[in-house]
């Protein structure tokens, strides 16, 4: 039996943005070189852009009840595993391997996207979310954001909102990162 052809990407894009760009959803992307020795991820993606770690939120894989579930939340706090697994009627949750994180997703861990996963998981984004015009998740590669609203980004992963964050703080009114062109 031949072998599949792999799916042809557009040149610089990745399965989140290649996902953004075939449903229309309106997106920037915002690129900052990465520092392989970072602490946090997020928090270095909030710094470069110049955005407040409330609004920059990081897709975290995890396990309720046995079923690998996505949990979009902001960088400035943490997930909370029991409330996460409330919203989604599940007993209990506990962070997945981060192997079978990157397997399931198709991305690589500081770099996993909600969109465009390999394997579409259950989703559900923090309600604080919903407060901002818009968030910037990653795009789906180390030093790679995208910024869109948060209704879209429900819309295409099929999230549902719950208050799964603790341990930030709203800070100042939504306002978009640095400006750049829309799309890839």
């Amino acid at each position: 039996m031949a072998k599949k052809p792999k799916k042809q990407q557009q040149p610089g894009g990745t399965p989140a943005t290649v996902a953004l760009t075939a449903a229309g959803t309106p997106f920037t992307v915002h690129s900052y070189d990465h520092d392989p020795a970072s602490a946090s991820y997020g928090e270095e993606a909030a710094e470069a852009l110049g955005v407040s770690p409330d609004r920059v939120f990081k897709t975290l894989v995890a396990e309720v009840d046995g079923t690998l579930t996505v949990a979009v939340v902001p960088v400035a706090g943490t997930l909370d595993l029991k409330a996460l697994a409330s919203a989604i009627g599940g007993k209990r949750a506990t962070m997945a391997d981060p192997a079978a994180a990157e397997r399931t997703t198709g991305y690589v861990r500081g770099g996993i996207s909600p969109l465009g996963q390999r394997k579409r998981l259950r989703t559900v984004l923090d309600a604080s979310a919903r407060s901002h015009e818009t968030i910037c998740v990653s795009a789906g590669r180390r030093g790679l954001e995208v910024e869109l609203s948060p209704a879209d980004l429900a819309s295409l992963t099929g999230a549902v909102f719950a208050e799964i964050g603790r341990g930030w703080t709203a800070s100042q009114p939504a306002r978009p990162a640095h400006p750049s062109p829309s799309g890839v």
